[in-house]
């Protein structure tokens, strides 16, 4: 019961400080989405590195030496995420986050795409229900506004590729996290004075609160990421997935409530297909797990009397 409650308030924090992320990106407005994503990278190589010196993982470099092609897949990972961190500051910063919010209700169910068309997997017939609802949603989206909602779908689709790839790669969450970042470093580098305005690189920058808010992406980004691992180790993965919808609720009421932005009927019904697909989903998983336990209790029960 205390690794559970542990678990529910590492859970917690995770989803809770992304679904926040908002109103710390908006405080970085003053910078355009690629030169956060820049010194966002580079802040993060940096605390993850410090962090990787303090909680050691012995012999991470060598199994990763041993296995070459990690390395690769690290960086295609690498690459995925900084595209979702591109997409999901531009969105913030240019009154776009309905849809960012939008973009992570529909990952679950991307990652279920993924399981069936790329891992092979079966679905339950409430699972393809919730997965027909949430392409209804997209599809009315796609009807009423004349485009596909792009950020939505590259949120998702960046994040659940980036889910896919992480998960086929055997290496631990910090060390995988430092290696795909300090490959994005040389990039960054090179780009920001190229491609940014180089606001970030001017000296009153960094005597003012701007500079204290751009060295703190680093640490932002880290610290969900290091609470979600954790709590992955403490609960079960339906828990986890129910609590994963906490983010984009709490993006979206920041949206509508805090940043005032239009929240029509065409999209509200988007929104409910998406939400319905979600609670057949989770039920489905509810469900599963209850069997589940029931079955292992039965077998526990007769191996006792055995």
């Amino acid at each position: 019961m205390s690794a559970l409650r542990q678990g529910y308030a590492l859970g917690l924090t995770a989803y809770g400080l992304w679904g926040l992320f908002p109103l710390f990106f908006k405080l970085l407005a003053a910078l355009p989405a690629t030169e956060i994503l820049f010194q966002r990278i580079l802040w993060s190589a940096l605390f993850s590195a410090l962090l990787l010196l303090v909680w050691r993982h012995r012999g991470w470099w060598a199994e990763l030496r041993a296995h070459p092609k990690r390395l690769l897949w690290l960086a295609v990972s690498g690459a995925l995420v900084a595209c979702n961190w591109l997409v999901y500051i531009w969105a913030v910063n240019n009154a776009h986050v309905v849809e960012a919010s939008l973009g992570y209700y529909i990952n679950p169910l991307v990652n279920i795409l993924l399981a069936l068309v790329l891992l092979g997997e079966r679905l339950r017939p409430l699972q393809w229900i919730a997965v027909g609802l949430a392409v209804l949603g997209v599809a009315q989206q796609l009807w009423t506004l004349g485009q596909l909602p792009w950020v939505s779908l590259a949120l998702a689709l960046s994040f659940a590729f980036y889910g896919l790839v992480r998960r086929q790669t055997p290496v631990a969450a910090l060390p995988g996290m430092v290696v795909e970042s300090w490959m994005l470093v040389p990039i960054a580098l090179v780009a920001l004075p190229l491609l940014t305005p180089g606001v970030s690189l001017q000296a009153e920058t960094w005597q003012s609160s701007l500079g204290l808010l751009i060295v703190l992406a680093g640490p932002v980004t880290l610290i969900p990421l290091l609470c979600f691992n954790a709590a992955a180790r403490k609960l079960p993965y339906s828990t986890l997935g129910f609590l994963q919808y906490l983010a984009p609720t709490l993006v979206l009421i920041q949206a509508v409530w805090l940043y005032d932005e239009p929240f029509p009927r065409e999209r509200l019904f988007a929104f409910l297909c998406i939400w319905t697909g979600l609670a057949v989903f989770s039920f489905d998983l509810w469900r599963a797990s209850r069997k589940l336990r029931a079955s292992t209790k039965a077998r526990e029960r007769e191996a006792d009397k055995a």
